[in-house]
């Protein structure tokens, strides 16, 4: 994917699922409680770095604003706290990496950005 040497996005969406103050009625393109939950396989397990070497490598959130980028709220979590051995090996050689911005709050797991309704 061309994203690993460059990230297309390098700045979070104003709707992103992973601020705490959007609102999942406010996603782009129609939101889905289900099609989020699903994401579930773009998460690795932070207490299992291993883990994220075989299922969590190869599957990534894609930005709400841009379907061919992958979405910044995401990475900034796989890529810190989450834990990603597998994103953060595919992203050593990404040039723009270190220009991920995220703005506001994040939430802390991918949990807290499914809304409770």
């Amino acid at each position: 994917m061309s994203w690993e040497k460059k990230l297309p996005i390098t700045s979070q969406c104003k709707k992103c699922p992973w601020k705490k103050s959007t609102n999942a009625n406010d996603i782009p393109n129609g939101y889905s409680i289900e099609r989020h939950a699903n994401l579930i396989d773009t998460i690795a397990d932070p207490n299992n770095p291993l883990q994220s070497l075989t299922k969590a490598q190869f599957n990534i959130m894609s930005c709400h604003c841009m379907a061919e980028a992958p979405c910044v709220g995401w990475l900034y979590n796989q890529l810190g706290d989450g834990n990603n051995m597998g994103l953060r090996i595919r992203m050593a050689k990404c040039k723009n990496v270190k220009d991920i911005k995220t703005v506001g709050l994040q939430h802390e797991t991918f949990a807290d950005t499914i809304p409770k309704f």
